[in-house]
C-alpha cells in the first residue's frame, strides 16, 4: 500500500490535515494522487541536493504529467482534469532551470505526509496502550496461572485419593502397634501435605480474584467510561472512535477467567465431599471467594450490556433526535461474546416515565452473532416508533412545566436475563438522553438541546438537566462548532475561524479561554440587531454547507467567518481581483457571499461585496458556476468579470474549475428551453474606475491569464488578463449597477431582475444561435429568479 493510499484511510482527523497540507499552491493534490505511485519511488531528497537527478527527475515528471494528460483525452468525462494537468505542466516550466527547487518541495510534501502518518498511528497506540499493557500483561500471567491452577486441582485430587486409599488400607489392615505408629505417621504427613496444597490453591484464587479486581476496575471504571464519553461526543460530530471489538475482547477473556475460578471452586466442593478433617480450610475459605467470584462475574456482565448505536431517526438531523409516530433505530449488543448464548437472551424496549410513551414496532429480539459485522452479540431494533400518550392534561411531564418540549430528556430502557453456567443476572441498560418532537419544525430546537447536553453532561442519567443548564467554556464551545463543520462538510473551524467567532461573541480578548457563553445566549436570545439567535444562525450555515457547499467548504475555498473590517484589510494588499468567499451575518438561515477588491485609476484600493446568495438561489445555480459567470458592465457596455483570483493568489479556474457545470443541451435543466442568450446592459461604471485604453487592450489580447511575478506599483489598478472572456459563449450572464467603494453593492441576479425598474432604460440583444423558432419556458425563467418578461425573437 502506497503511502498516499494510507493516508485517505485515515481517521477524519488525520485525513483533514492532509487535505490542509494540499490547499497550498506548490504541489497540487491530483497529481500527487494521479501519479502517487511514481513519486514515492524516486528519491526526491537526493534530487534536491544534486541538480543532475534533479533535471532527470524534472523530465520524467513532464512525461508523466503528458501521459497522465493523455489518458484523460481517451476518456469521455476527464475534460476538467485534462484541462487542470495541462496547467500544472505549465505551471512547472517555471523550475526549467532551477528542477532541484520542484525536488525540494516534493520532498517537503512527502516529509509533512509520513509525519501525519506517524501522528495517526501514534494517537491510536496511546489510546489503547495503558489499557492493552495491563490486560496482556495481565492476560498472560494469569493465562499461565489458570494452567497451572488446572494442572494443581488434578494433583490435589490425586493426592487426596491416593490419601484416602492409604487411610482406608491402614484402618482394614492387621499388623502390629509398631507398623500401625509408622502408617499413622505417614498418613499424618500426607494429610499436612494435602492441606498445604489446598491452602496453597485457595490462596492461588484469592491472588487471581485480586488481580481480577484490578482489571475490572481499569475495564469498567475507565476503558468503558471512556468509550462511553467518546461514543458521546460521537453523536454530536466528534470523530472518536467508537468501535467495540477491544472491549469486548477484554470483557470476553476477563469473564471466562472468573467463569473458570468458578469451576475450581465446584471441584473443592466435590474434594470437601469426598473428604474433610479437621481445620480442613476450604469449608471456611471457599464461601468468601465464591462470593467475590460471583460478585466480579455480576458486575462485568451488568457492564458489559451496552448501547452500541444510539436513537436515531433515518432522515433525522442526528442521533438522539426522535420524532414521535416516525421510525427510529438503536442497537444494544453484550459484550461477553459466547456462542451458547447466541439467539438465546430476549431484550426488550421501553422508554422512562419521564413522560407518557407508547412504544410501538418490534419490541422483544434476541441477542444474535448475525446481525453484527464482527460476529458481535447483537440485538439491533430497526422500527421502532414513539406514539405520545395524551393522558390527563396531555403528555407533558408534572416536573417539567417550566422547560419546552425541545428541553425534556426521556431514556430508552432495554432490559434482559443472563442466565449462564448457574449464574443468573438481570440486565439493563439505557440510552444517551433523547429529545422527542412532534413536527419537524422543532428539529432545529432538539438539536440544539442535543448538542448542548451531550457537549457539557457526562452524567447520562441526568434527565433534569436543563433544569440549571451550566454555561459552556469557549474551548468548549468552539470545539463543538468544529465537530458540527467536520460533520456537515469533512472539515472544521480554523483558528482563525474560531477567533473570528469568538470576537462576535466576546469582543477582544487576550485570551478566550475563561470566556463562557450560556444555554439561553445559544439558543433563545436574539443577537444584536436581528430577530434571530446564534444558533439559528450558525444551524442555517450549517445547512447551506451540508446541502450546497460541502466541496468549496471541504477544500478551503470558502474563507466562512470573517469580519468585514478584517475582510477589507486582507483584500487590499492583494492584487486587483481578489476575492474571498464568507458568510453572511445578517441571514437567518444561512447566506454565503464574495467581496473583491480593485483599484482606481489613481491606484485607490476599494472592495465591493454582493448581496449574499441563500439556499433559494443555490438551489437553481451552484456557486461556482455563480463566481464563472459573475459579470459587471464597464465602459461601452462591455461585460467583465472582476473575480480573478481567490485569496490569497489562487487563479478563480485553478480553484473552482473542476465544480464547473459542464452539461450543455438538453442535460442543462438552465438551457433545455433557452436558444437565445440575453444581455442586459445595466448602468455603466464611472471612466474613472476603468478607461477606453485599459478596456481595448483586455478585449484585444488573447494571452492566456497569469499570475505576474510582481504587481506594477505605479498602476495597481490594472485589471489582470483574466478579465477576459468571450462573452458570446456564456449561457447566463450576471451583472452588476454601478458600485461604490467599500460598501455592499447587492448585485446579485435575483435583485437586479425583480427590479419594478427593470425595463427602464434596459436594451435587449437577441443574438439567435439557430434559425428554429425558440420557447422561453416562463416557469423555468421564475424559478432561477427571472421575472415574466414578454421577449420576442
Amino acid at each position: 500500500m502506497t503511502q498516499w493510499e494510507r493516508l485517505q484511510q485515515l481517521d477524519t482527523v488525520y485525513s483533514q490535515r492532509a487535505f490542509d497540507l494540499y490547499n497550498r499552491d506548490e504541489f497540487p493534490m491530483e497529481v500527487r494522487h494521479y501519479l502517487a505511485h511514481w513519486i514515492e519511488g524516486q528519491d526526491w531528497e537526493r534530487a534536491s541536493r544534486d541538480s543532475s537527478q534533479a533535471a532527470f527527475l524534472f523530465q520524467v515528471l513532464l512525461e508523466n504529467l503528458d501521459n497522465q494528460f493523455s489518458r484523460f483525452a481517451q476518456e469521455r468525462d476527464s475534460f476538467l482534469l485534462q484541462r487542470n494537468f495541462r496547467r500544472y505542466k505549465q505551471n512547472f516550466q517555471k523550475y526549467q532551470e532551477e528542477p532541484y527547487t520542484l525536488a525540494n518541495i516534493i520532498h517537503w510534501f512527502l516529509v509533512k505526509e509520513r509525519e501525519i502518518l506517524n501522528d495517526a498511528e501514534l494517537a491510536q497506540q496511546v489510546s489503547t496502550l495503558k489499557f492493552s499493557q495491563r490486560q496482556w500483561s495481565w492476560r498472560a500471567r494469569d493465562n499461565i496461572h489458570v494452567c497451572v491452577m488446572e494442572h494443581s486441582i488434578r494433583c490435589l485430587e490425586e493426592q487426596q485419593d491416593e490419601f484416602d486409599f492409604k487411610y482406608q488400607t491402614h484402618l482394614m489392615d492387621c499388623c502390629t502397634e509398631e507398623e500401625k505408629k509408622m502408617q499413622a505417621e505417614g498418613l499424618q504427613k500426607m494429610l499436612n501435605a494435602l492441606d498445604k496444597c489446598r491452602k496453597n490453591f485457595l490462596s492461588d484464587i484469592s491472588t487471581m480474584l485480586d488481580a481480577a479486581d484490578v482489571l475490572r476496575s481499569v475495564l469498567i471504571d475507565e476503558e468503558l467510561v471512556d468509550w462511553k464519553w467518546r461514543q458521546q461526543k460521537s453523536c454530536i460530530g466528534a470523530p472518536d472512535d467508537t468501535s467495540l471489538e477491544h472491549l469486548e475482547k477484554w470483557f470476553t477473556q476477563i469473564i471466562e477467567c472468573m467463569f473458570q475460578l468458578q469451576k475450581f471452586l465446584q471441584k473443592l466442593d466435590e474434594l470437601v465431599g469426598k473428604m474433610t478433617y479437621e481445620n480442613d480450610p476450604i469449608p471456611v475459605r471457599k464461601p468468601p471467594l465464591k462470593s467475590r467470584v460471583d460478585t466480579l462475574l455480576t458486575n462485568l456482565i451488568k457492564s458489559s450490556f451496552v448501547v452500541e448505536t444510539q436513537p436515531s431517526m433515518p432522515q433525522g438531523r442526528g442521533s438522539l433526535v426522535l420524532r414521535t409516530n416516525v421510525q427510529f433505530s438503536v442497537k444494544v449488543r453484550l459484550l461477553y461474546k459466547v456462542s451458547e448464548l447466541n439467539h438465546v437472551m430476549k431484550v426488550t424496549v421501553s422508554v422512562n416515565k419521564f413522560r407518557k410513551f407508547n412504544v410501538l414496532g418490534t419490541l422483544s429480539k434476541a441477542l444474535n452473532m448475525a446481525e453484527s459485522m464482527n460476529g458481535g452479540m447483537v440485538a439491533d431494533f430497526r422500527h421502532l416508533t414513539l406514539k405520545d400518550q395524551k393522558v390527563g392534561g396531555g403528555g407533558k411531564g408534572i416536573n417539567d412545566l417550566s422547560l419546552s418540549v425541545t428541553e425534556e430528556l426521556h431514556r430508552i430502557i432495554f432490559q434482559t436475563q443472563f442466565d449462564y453456567q448457574g449464574l443468573s443476572v438481570p440486565l439493563e441498560t439505557f440510552s444517551l438522553p433523547v429529545v422527542v418532537i412532534s413536527n419537524s419544525s422543532q428539529q432545529q430546537s432538539a438539536w440544539a438541546s442535543v448538542l448542548w447536553f451531550n457537549m457539557l453532561c457526562s452524567d447520562p442519567e441526568n434527565v433534569k438537566f436543563f433544569e440549571t443548564s451550566p454555561a459552556a467554556t469557549w474551548p468548549q464551545f468552539g470545539e463543538m462548532l468544529s465537530w458540527q463543520f467536520l460533520s456537515c462538510g469533512k472539515r472544521g473551524l480554523d483558528n482563525d475561524q474560531l477567533e473570528t467567532l469568538a470576537i462576535k461573541l466576546f469582543g477582544k480578548q487576550q485570551s478566550y479561554d475563561n470566556c463562557k457563553i450560556s444555554w439561553t445566549k445559544f439558543s433563545k436570545e436574539n443577537l444584536p440587531d436581528t430577530n434571530f439567535s446564534l444558533w439559528v444562525w450558525l444551524d442555517g450555515i450549517l445547512t447551506l454547507v451540508k446541502l450546497y457547499l460541502s466541496d468549496l467548504w471541504s477544500d478551503g475555498s470558502i474563507m466562512g467567518f470573517v469580519s468585514k473590517g478584517k475582510e477589507r484589510l486582507l483584500l487590499k494588499k492583494k492584487q486587483n481581483g481578489t476575492f474571498l468567499l464568507r458568510f453572511s451575518e445578517s441571514i437567518k438561515d444561512g447566506g454565503i457571499t464574495f467581496s473583491w477588491v480593485q483599484y482606481a485609476n489613481d491606484g485607490t484600493p476599494s472592495v465591493q461585496t454582493v448581496k449574499p446568495f441563500t439556499s433559494t438561489d443555490l438551489k437553481q445555480i451552484a456557486l461556482p458556476d455563480i463566481l464563472c459567470n459573475f459579470r459587471m458592465m464597464i465602459a461601452e457596455n462591455i461585460p467583465v468579470n472582476p473575480l480573478c483570483y481567490l485569496y490569497p493568489n489562487t487563479p478563480k479556474d485553478q480553484a473552482f474549475g473542476k465544480y464547473y457545470s459542464e452539461k450543455t443541451g438538453e442535460e442543462n435543466p438552465y438551457l433545455k428551453y433557452l436558444k437565445t442568450k440575453l444581455v442586459f446592459k445595466s448602468p455603466m461604471l464611472s471612466s474613472s474606475t476603468i478607461d477606453d485604453d485599459m478596456l481595448n487592450s483586455i478585449l484585444d489580447s488573447d494571452s492566456e491569464c497569469t499570475v505576474p511575478e510582481a504587481f506594477p506599483p505605479i498602476a495597481p489598478h490594472t485589471s489582470p488578463s483574466c478579465l477576459q472572456h468571450n462573452f458570446s459563449e456564456s449561457p447566463l450572464d450576471i451583472f452588476s449597477d454601478a458600485l461604490s467603494p467599500d460598501i455592499d453593492v447587492n448585485v446579485t441576479l435575483h435583485e437586479f431582475l425583480n427590479s419594478p425598474n427593470i425595463l427602464n432604460g434596459i436594451n435587449f440583444r437577441m443574438l439567435q444561435e439557430e434559425s428554429d423558432d425558440f420557447a422561453l419556458d416562463s416557469g423555468l425563467i421564475q424559478d432561477l429568479g427571472y421575472p415574466n418578461i414578454p421577449l420576442t425573437p
